[in-house]
């Protein structure tokens, strides 16, 4: 099973960005965590990173044909993009989002996301595990699109 995570902008910034809100985890040590445990639930992971929105919806129109779910951390585009929305609202294959922190906790525009509705599921606030746990659903449980 093939599973593509999709971070949105300013995760590449990981473990130099706000490290009292997101620890001292990098970008690529959160990728590879998140390549590891999907090794070990028998999933092959890829994962990719843009600060674009464009890039981000072009890349979920073609998940289908490659992979099996998506797991998305679409960032500050989670509260305004209704692109991004359309764009999985167009594809068959489940679509979980996830987030580092508890959006809930922090500033209250950050309280809507305009894809919760439209995803499988939401995970939120806790860490790389926000991640692994979106995998999890994916691989384990019932999430039909």
């Amino acid at each position: 099973m093939n599973i593509i995570v999709i971070h949105g902008p300013n995760l590449n910034l990981l473990g130099t960005r706000e490290p009292d809100l997101y620890g001292s985890l990098t970008y690529d040590q959160l990728n590879e965590d998140i390549k590891q445990y999907g090794h070990q639930l028998d999933l092959t992971v890829m994962c990719h990173h843009y600060n674009s929105e464009s890039d981000i919806i072009n890349k979920i129109q073609k998940s289908p044909s490659s992979y099996s779910g998506i797991v998305i951390n679409a960032a500050a585009y989670t509260h305004t993009s209704v692109a991004i929305r359309d764009a999985i609202l167009s594809i068959s294959i489940p679509v979980v989002e996830v987030h580092l922190s508890n959006i809930y906790k922090r500033e209250s525009f950050r309280h809507h996301s305009m894809i919760a509705d439209v995803c499988v599921g939401q995970i939120s606030g806790f860490g790389k595990y926000s991640y692994f746990l979106a995998l999890q659903a994916i691989k384990f449980g019932s999430v039909e699109k």
